[in-house]
């Protein structure tokens, strides 16, 4: 186990050093933080676990007040990567407060001898009871996994609404490999920190079992996330040489914003018009700001316009554009040499995943039963 452990440290670390060779952007910096913290804890597990529980009670619970940073690091690497810009809140700092006050409270009971000796966290070798203010931290220390797996869950709701308002093609910018990463981890993760409390309230299973099993979680999730992330790239960019203006959440709510109906319409006119004449939607990486551009209509106005006007989000407006030009290529006998995937591609697809998902979505057909349907 010990050399699993060795080994997961040296992959965080290696994974940052590569990482410092990219562009940084906000997300890198944190993911380089956070794997430098994930290997700096595995690996002085790896080779200090049998001493250290046993001979360094205070250190040791110094040492677990660690993990009270893995929720926060979480979520703030999920937030920089679906937010816009790329500057670093101070007020996210408070994310730490816990973890702080943790060991400012270890450092405080050292000077009361008769304190610090009622503070351990092997149970199964000690015959007293705990003080109060202990238990709250580890409680606290339990908890903090799931409440920021739990807020990080809710993130990726809000990354589903920023992108179907402002991108036309979701396929490489969805995060299902941090979805799925973030629900595994989640539930394994909480299984062992209930494991924990069992044996810290019922002094069940042993303390190794447990450490043992969140070290070697931790250890797995090193090599997945410094695998993806050293690729992830921003969602919402911004260039230095061009604002581009992204339709959140909360703009999209449009509070304060107005706009005359006549200028409704005409924006509604003047959208429809250029979509049908000119089909941007052909390319497959459109997006909300490079419309806006080219009709010359602010991107808040715009979104409003396709929201309220047209009852769709930017998504769903563009695309059910590219369903009807496959329609009428599948129609059209010049094109019985394409497949179906080559259609898809011409009318502004850019997966074949893609394509099947969106175009049932909006005919409740697959789309090779639209063709055997309209050629009987």
């Amino acid at each position: 186990m010990t050399y699993i452990f060795l080994i997961a440290a040296f992959n965080a670390f290696f994974f940052s050093v590569l990482l410092m060779q990219k562009k940084k952007q906000l997300h890198d910096k944190i993911l380089i933080l956070w794997l430098a913290y994930l290997g700096l804890t595995v690996g002085i597990y790896g080779l200090f676990a049998k001493i250290l529980f046993t001979d360094f009670p205070i250190l040791s619970v110094s040492f677990i007040s660690l993990l009270m940073l893995h929720g926060p690091f979480l979520y703030l690497y999920v937030s920089s990567l679906i937010n816009e810009g790329n500057k670093f809140n101070k007020k996210d700092l408070f994310h730490f407060v816990p973890f702080i006050l943790f060991n400012v409270y270890l450092l405080i009971s050292l000077l009361f001898p008769g304190g610090s000796s009622m503070i351990t966290l092997n149970h199964t070798e000690s015959g007293h009871h705990t003080p109060l203010l202990f238990n709250i931290f580890l409680i606290l220390t339990v908890l903090s996994g799931p409440v920021y797996i739990f807020f990080t869950i809710r993130l990726f709701r809000k990354l589903d609404i920023n992108i179907f308002n402002n991108f036309s093609s979701i396929e490489n910018i969805k995060l299902n490999w941090l979805r799925n990463l973030v629900y595994s981890f989640g539930i394994i993760w909480t299984a062992l920190m209930i494991t924990t409390t069992t044996h810290h309230v019922f002094h069940l299973f042993s303390w190794s079992f447990c450490t043992d099993g969140m070290f070697l979680c931790l250890s797995v999730f090193i090599i997945l996330i410094g695998f993806f992330g050293l690729k992830q790239q921003q969602i919402f960019v911004q260039d230095d040489n061009q604002k581009i203006e992204y339709i959140t959440d909360n703009k999209a709510k449009y509070a304060g914003v107005s706009i005359k109906e006549t200028d409704a319409d005409r924006y509604e006119q003047e959208l429809i018009e250029y979509m049908t004449k000119e089909k941007p939607y052909l390319d497959s990486g459109l997006t909300l700001s490079d419309l806006s551009t080219k009709l010359n209509i602010p991107a808040y106005q715009l979104s409003r316009i396709i929201n309220e006007k047209l009852g769709l989000n930017f998504f769903d407006f563009v695309n059910q554009y590219r369903v009807e030009e496959v329609k009428a290529k599948i129609a059209d006998p010049a094109n019985d040499n394409l497949s179906l995937l080559g259609i898809a591609f011409e009318s502004g697809f850019n997966t074949k995943s893609a394509f099947n998902r969106v175009f049932k979505k909006m005919t409740e057909q697959t789309p090779s039963e639209y063709k055997k349907q309209l050629k009987r």
